[in-house]
């Protein structure tokens, strides 16, 4: 989830009469590959995957279940994955945060 989503997030639940624990997140499953996928097509690269079968294997992919927050109050982020990675991407491009 987009940093923006995530704060309006916040807030609005902040702001309401809900006390209980309620999940704020992004609804769209994405796999690890999917991830690497998007990532590359951004930064314009390919990358060597390897994979160790034979290590422990964990869940095929997260999501977050956010009907209860949609139902109360409406909210559901606004910017999917692909474009808050292009505008973090950006934003470390502009940035220039590589090493020196």
């Amino acid at each position: 989830m987009y940093i923006d989503d995530c704060i309006k997030g916040v807030v609005d639940l902040y702001e309401s009469e809900i006390l209980e624990p309620i999940n704020i997140g992004s609804s769209e499953l994405v796999t690890i590959n999917q991830l690497v996928d998007i990532a590359e097509e951004i930064a314009g690269v390919k990358l060597e995957r390897k994979y160790n079968l034979s290590a422990p294997k964990g869940v095929n992919g997260r999501t977050a279940t956010i009907r209860l927050i949609q139902k109360l109050l409406g909210w559901e982020p606004s910017i999917r994955l692909r474009e808050g990675m292009e505008k973090t991407m950006a934003w470390i491009e502009e940035t220039d945060c590589s090493p020196e």
